[in-house]
């Protein structure tokens, strides 16, 4: 889902020309363009948010939507009547209109078939030690399922693992995905807001860039040691001395996709929800400072003059270390009505194909945008091509991804999300409003054409 605009929504640099390449990809696909199709898996849904498999041999897939629920899918799609999670009554209220809270993030853990464990991220209404004035908490949590029926949370098992206290509405991001080396990864949002300013909860430098905070940073934590976790001992900040221990990377707006990629070099790769100007495609380092908000795709940012880059930007941060630029950015339509070189108004995160199904995309990087306007469904399907040689200047392409009906890519929905299966086969998640409500919600596999 993504309520980015006007806020997700709210109300080291590279020369210009490079820009220009990066951005003549156009919005028709080529005629060597892989083209796939969409065999409709689960409909009846209110706004899904997240496809995870159990990862258990079984190829059951659990889908959590926004509004509460965890439902789960059998291999042939159908869907248990009961629930698997029912987590409604713990969620703060929502919004009559577009929200960004609910349930955020889920993850199975790595070793499910043994410990039968698996964690969840949520809003959940402000704690009282919070400023009264701010909106919520971003809670992660561990859930089991009992030892003989994995299909079933029990949701008495909830350990709550770590709390973020939230000042708006928006810009939670709450994504979670285990990585290669076992640990838990979790994205954070700014906070909310325009520009990463506010009186309410934003420092003077913007929360991205302040490590005291949490907001706008990737966080890495292990959930099998410590209480109620442990930090691996080469986090940038594990002494707490510099910053929060649990930082990994900083300098994010919005993050609206995380995913490993499963073979090559495991690279984490982070789709950014930019403010008025670019959409971000980011490869994630460990310490790495990603420029929020002194940065927006490869220019500098100003929040008095958001849609102005300022001459003479900084190429570094505070600590003196060069700002890490985006391995793909595009123009959002925002203030770009029409513009040829965009593909919508706020991105949102894939993965890297790795399944055996779709032979012509292996390797590529299968996303989308969420959609070309806020008030009517129409997302678009990406496809993201790494450079063949590598170096500073080798940035990815970019081109719609072909589906059948849709040669463009567009679904005529908002593409709230796309979910990966054990066997690297990709799914794309829908929703036919700008709303967590309703039934309009969609999961769609993506097939052979």
């Amino acid at each position: 889902m993504n309520m980015k605009r006007p806020s997700r929504f709210l109300n080291s640099s590279l020369a210009l020309s490079v820009v220009l390449v990066l951005l003549t990809t156009g919005t028709t696909p080529a005629a060597d363009t892989p083209q796939v199709g969409l065999k409709l898996l689960s409909e009846g849904l209110t706004a899904p948010i997240v496809l995870t498999s159990l990862d258990d041999g079984s190829g059951r897939l659990l889908v959590a939507d926004q509004a509460g629920m965890i439902h789960l899918l059998n291999r042939d799609g159908q869907r248990q009547e009961k629930l698997f999670l029912d987590l409604r009554s713990k969620l703060v209220r929502f919004n009559q209109g577009m929200d960004e809270r609910g349930i955020l993030g889920l993850a199975v853990h790595p070793q499910f078939k043994s410990n039968h464990k698996f964690y969840v991220v949520y809003s959940a209404p402000r704690r009282t030690i919070a400023p009264p004035d701010w909106d919520h908490a971003m809670r992660l949590c561990e859930f089991r399922v009992p030892d003989n029926d994995p299909t079933m949370g029990i949701a008495d098992s909830e350990r709550v693992l770590l709390e973020i206290d939230e000042p708006d509405w928006n810009h939670n991001s709450g994504r979670i995905v285990f990585g290669p080396d076992g640990y838990l990864y979790m994205s954070v949002g700014d906070g909310g807001a325009p520009n990463d300013v506010g009186s309410r909860g934003h420092f003077p430098e913007g929360n991205g860039q302040n490590l005291s905070t949490l907001l706008g940073k990737i966080l890495r934590i292990d959930v099998n040691k410590g209480t109620p976790y442990a930090i691996p001992s080469d986090n940038p900040y594990a002494d707490g001395k510099n910053g929060r221990p649990e930082i990994y990377a900083y300098g994010l707006r919005n993050p609206w996709g995380i995913s490993f990629d499963r073979g090559g070099s495991h690279e984490l790769i982070v789709t950014d929800v930019g403010q008025d100007r670019w959409e971000e495609i980011n490869i994630i380092v460990n310490g790495g400072n990603y420029g929020w908000r002194v940065r927006e795709g490869f220019d500098g940012f100003d929040p008095k003059n958001p849609r102005t880059p300022p001459t003479n930007a900084p190429k570094v941060g505070a600590d003196g270390k060069p700002f890490i630029d985006p391995v793909f950015v595009y123009k959002t339509l925002r203030g770009n009505a029409n513009d040829p070189q965009s593909f919508g108004v706020t991105i949102t995160g894939g993965y890297v194909y790795r399944g055996k199904g779709i032979s012509q995309l292996a390797g590529k990087y299968v996303f989308a945008d969420w959609s070309r306007g806020m008030g009517f469904g129409d997302g678009t399907l990406l496809v993201a091509t790494r450079p063949q040689r590598t170096g500073a200047a080798e940035k990815w392409t970019v081109e719609p991804l072909g589906v059948k009906d849709h040669p463009d890519g567009r679904l005529k929905a908002f593409i709230w999300a796309l979910g990966q299966d054990e066997d690297g086969e990709l799914y794309v998640l829908t929703n036919g409003a700008n709303l967590v409500s309703g039934t309009r919600g969609k999961v769609f596999k993506l097939v052979t054409n």
